[in-house]
């Protein structure tokens, strides 16, 4: 076999071996987040994580989904918990915050004041209440709910009320939190 025909054939080998690794169907794990932010599974990627470091981050949520589904901006922060949980970080060393304001205040509706505003269920309590169980902090702006005139007896209990996303994201990067705009 001549040099360039050897090299030919060692290309498609290695060709082939990319491909198949590339299809592969990933490890989707879900260690924080039961049923929300499915994360891959990549022990052997560079840059891991700590697992002695404490991890501050306010997640700046604005974005708006469809009523009827899951606001994606939102669940990309149970994305967050799941991706540092499966790289063996306990979640004690996650202070995680959602900031929710702008388009994504109504996901913090009660459920009974969502379907009455959107005649649909609420698909954000169940993601919530999971974020919370994992000590996750969920907050809404307060001027964002006086804007859209949701009362606070509208927001469902696993929410904090704050004065404002301006004065909290201000207050947290205080705190040494690192701000993650979504």
């Amino acid at each position: 076999m001549s040099m360039k025909n050897f090299a030919s054939v060692c290309i498609f080998a290695l060709a082939s071996i990319a491909g198949t690794a590339s299809a592969a169907e990933p490890n989707w794990v879900h260690p924080a987040i039961p049923d929300f932010g499915a994360s891959a599974s990549l022990p052997d990627a560079g840059m891991q994580p700590d697992k002695n470091t404490e991890y501050k981050v306010v997640f700046n949520i604005t974005g708006e989904g469809p009523n009827e589904k899951v606001n994606p901006t939102l669940e990309r922060v149970a994305r967050a918990a799941n991706i540092f949980a499966s790289a063996g970080v306990p979640l004690s060393h996650l202070h995680f915050i959602a900031v929710i304001h702008g388009p994504a205040t109504q996901a913090v509706l009660d459920n009974d004041h969502y379907k009455e505003k959107f005649n649909v269920d609420n698909p954000n309590v169940k993601l919530i209440s999971e974020l919370k169980t994992a000590g996750v902090r969920v907050t809404v702006c307060g001027q964002a709910l006086a804007a859209k005139k949701f009362p606070h007896e509208w927001v469902n209990p696993d929410v904090e009320i704050t004065l404002s996303a301006i004065s909290t994201a201000i207050i947290l990067e205080q705190q040494g939190y690192v701000f993650f705009p979504m």
